[in-house]
């Protein structure tokens, strides 16, 4: 098949190995060791060093994973008050929507006259808090991302590090802290968000001395594809960094729109990508995108398993989620599905949250060296405690017991 244009550019960066690959095959592994190994057998994304950290309790090193994200004060508003709020602002119960200039007094009404259930939202931050909350070793986890300096940034970092979570916002005093605030009635839900700060992330908050010793520090990043629409300059300084380290980059698609960033061959953020998550519709747009001939989201997540890396030590591995569908995990020239347990009916209070949940579980594990039926595992039961609550929220610990089969 004659390449298109966007995957013969990208593969220019850098020389494609799969003919070795090929010649190198290996059962389906049971641990992310293999799953993410290069094509050397004796190379493997986890060093001896990071695989003591499995079956140590509280040894994980503080700031193993950093993440970096666009961070927003969840607010939710149920019972009464949420109706009154809706026709106050005139707004449709099941809804999504940015706010306008007539909805900013929403947000301090909230605060101020009624009694929201407050979360450390945006997409990255919440899958790093569930991750943090499940490695129960504080400060764990590191995140980046953008605030104002104002009662929301209070809040917000409140709620961000009473988890555990080692949180620098690059602080943005003429711009008001992000926020999303869900009113909720009955099974419906009306978000209103205002993006604010959060789209002020710099290149030279990574400039300070101590921010980046906590780049240094991690051996993990997790990057959601929301940065990418806000500097992307600031995601490649750390992307080059994980590269030339040879730490371990995991990144999101995120949403169908900002799929064509990791499609920019110009750009090319594919080549320091490590693991990749997306869903089953993010994986049909990539595959679109970078200008794969197939819709089937196995091929997909093959092909791009297969398109070039600068870190040639470590394989790709794909994560694609399809809701009730199988999830999708390829690497090499291999693909495993795996069922999804479906959760009760009477169990799900929100189902908001639950695919960031689902990352946290995992990489906690896998920051761990653990293997990928643990990883799985582990995904599943925090996506499974969130969806029994309003927004990315969990108990206050964990009781996480993996099924091994091993």
């Amino acid at each position: 098949m004659e390449p298109t244009r966007k995957i013969r550019i990208l593969r220019k960066a850098v020389t494609c190995a799969r003919s070795i690959s090929r010649s190198y095959r290996h059962p389906w592994p049971l641990s992310m060791i293999h799953l993410c190994q290069s094509e050397s057998p004796l190379s493997s994304i986890h060093t001896q060093s990071d695989r003591k950290y499995s079956n140590m309790i509280g040894s994980v090193p503080e700031g193993i994973l950093l993440g970096v994200g666009n961070p927003l004060l969840d607010m939710t508003i149920t019972g009464p008050d949420a109706k009154s709020l809706l026709k106050e602002y005139n707004l449709l119960p099941n809804n999504a929507i940015l706010a306008k200039e007539e909805h900013m007094s929403l947000f301090e009404k909230c605060v101020k006259q009624y009694n929201p259930i407050y979360l450390a939202g945006g997409a990255t931050q919440n899958t790093i808090r569930v991750a943090q909350w499940l490695l129960q070793r504080p400060n764990a986890t590191t995140f980046f991302g953008a605030a104002g300096k104002d009662m929301y940034e209070e809040i917000l970092m409140k709620k961000a590090t009473e988890v555990g979570v080692n949180v620098k916002y690059d602080i943005h005093p003429e711009k008001s802290t992000g926020k999303c605030c869900a009113i909720i009635t009955g099974e419906d839900r009306s978000l209103v968000t205002d993006l604010g700060a959060a789209k002020l992330f710099d290149i030279n908050f990574l400039n300070d001395r101590e921010i980046w010793s906590l780049v240094e520090k991690a051996k993990y990043f997790y990057i959601g594809g929301f940065t990418l629409s806000v500097n992307k300059s600031a995601v490649l300084k750390i992307l080059q960094h994980a590269a030339d380290n040879d730490k371990v980059v995991i990144m999101n698609l995120h949403a169908t729109f900002l799929c064509s960033h990791f499609a920019d061959s110009e750009l090319n953020i594919l080549q320091y990508v490590d693991v990749l998550f997306g869903n089953g519709d993010e994986a049909k747009e990539l595959g679109k995108e970078v200008g794969f001939t197939t819709s089937d989201v196995k091929k997909i997540g093959l092909e791009t398993a297969h398109l070039p890396k600068v870190n040639s030590r470590h394989g790709r591995t794909v994560i694609f989620t399809q809701g009730r569908s199988p999830t999708i995990i390829a690497r090499r020239d291999e693909i495993q599905e795996i069922p999804v347990v479906p959760v009760e009916k009477d169990l799900i209070k929100d189902t908001n949250g639950c695919g960031d949940a689902f990352v946290g579980g995992f990489l906690s594990q896998f920051v761990q060296g653990e293997h990928t039926e643990k990883c799985i595992q582990c995904g599943s039961y925090a996506a499974r405690e969130v969806i029994q609550n309003f927004g990315c929220n969990f108990p206050e610990k964990p009781n996480f017991v993996a099924n091994d089969k091993s």
